[in-house]
């Protein structure tokens, strides 16, 4: 068993854990612990406790000692350097005409390293800067390139419910925030409306997420969408259509309404309204639902239509057909069996050469 406590060195930072070792310290304290940074003065706030061998993290460093009055009076000497700091720094920047935009400096406990952090739209050329700082300040220079939810967490401010953010009050480190958890709370999917002063989704949608699964069963496992190409979804920039999607890295490549095309988690997707429960009207594999045909009338029961052919109607047609097959068949006379000697001579031609047809008068005198 060891004695372990948490220590934060940011009002709203994360909490690292320390050995106690053979000191007595008590939740409040200010501590002197060794970092990767080097030296720095922290705040207990987890009280010490007692945790199994197998539990205890990996290269657990000691607390050096309690921090005293010249320790918080040097503090304060430093947090004065780092304004001054801060004053140069953007001097440096509009000099240089950077695209930049400083949002914090910080100064160690030691005095061996300050760190600049700033945030651009893309990447900088800073390298002049490092040397001109270098050369004002004497110690080593480092800037570091953070995000605009970092950016909110350490400049503070206030919320859209008139509270202060919850990244510069209590969390220490930031939580995945999807759109499906909007979704899932019937809230609004306007980005506008459930997004923060940073851009980004609030980290507030977290907080009853896992109560909103399957009609409120936290027990059943939620079912996860997995976007498809051409699907039409809502990311946290708006409303687009998918065009790529990488299975290995679980991210979409998604072609905005307005033109731009931005690569997002499948997390922070959900399938637009229009689309829920319904194939993509742009997907080439889309499947035609199946034509209803009527059930055809019987063949008895379906009443026949007569229609004029010629100016007759089939009926009339009928009758004038059999009575020339019955006085075809009842009435043979001498001009019956020599139509069907024409007929046959017709069908039968000599030396391959067609005889010419006899006209109705040779008819008539061969019949006198």
């Amino acid at each position: 068993m060891q004695t372990i406590v948490g220590v934060r060195f940011k009002s709203a930072g994360k909490i690292y854990s320390f050995g106690q070792g053979r000191l007595t310290i008590v939740e409040g304290d200010y501590v002197i612990v060794e970092t990767t940074r080097g030296m720095e003065c922290g705040k207990v706030v987890v009280a010490s406790r007692e945790v199994p061998d197998e539990s205890v993290p990996p290269n657990l460093r000691i607390v050096h000692r309690i921090a005293d009055a010249s320790d918080l009076a040097r503090i304060e000497e430093n947090r004065a350097r780092e304004r001054e700091a801060r004053t140069v720094c953007e001097e440096k920047i509009r000099e240089l005409d950077l695209k930049m935009k400083l949002v914090d400096v910080e100064l160690t406990f030691d005095l061996s390293k300050m760190l600049f952090y700033f945030t651009a739209d893309g990447r900088v050329d800073f390298r002049q800067l490092v040397r001109e700082l270098a050369g004002v300040f004497r110690t080593r220079i480092e800037l570091r390139q953070i995000g605009v939810r970092d950016e909110a967490k350490m400049m503070g401010g206030m919320g859209c419910c008139g509270r202060p953010l919850c990244c510069a009050t209590f969390l220490g480190d930031f939580v995945p925030v999807s759109i499906r958890m909007a979704k899932e709370q019937n809230l609004s999917l306007n980005p506008t409306k459930i997004s923060g002063i940073c851009g980004r989704l609030m980290c507030c949608l977290k907080y009853e997420s896992e109560g909103y699964g399957c009609g409120g069963c936290m027990r059943t496992k939620k079912v996860e969408y997995i976007p498809a190409q051409n699907d039409r979804v809502i990311a946290e920039d708006g409303e687009g259509r998918v065009v790529a999607v990488h299975e290995q890295r679980r991210t979409a490549t998604i072609l905005m309404d307005d033109g731009k095309t931005v690569v997002a988690a499948w997390e922070d997707v959900a399938r637009a309204e229009s689309e829920e429960g319904a194939p993509c009207p742009h997907a080439q594999h889309r499947e035609r639902a199946p034509r209803e045909r009527t059930p055809r009338e019987p063949r008895e029961g379906r009443e026949r239509h007569e229609r004029p052919v010629g100016g007759k109607t089939r009926n009339e047609r009928s009758e004038r057909t059999e009575r020339g097959e019955r006085g075809g068949r009842n009435v043979r006379g001498e001009r019956g069996e020599r139509s069907a000697k024409n007929a046959g001579d017709r069908r039968r031609p000599q030396s391959g050469r067609r005889q010419p047809r006899r006209t109705p008068r040779e008819s008539n005198e061969s019949h006198e």
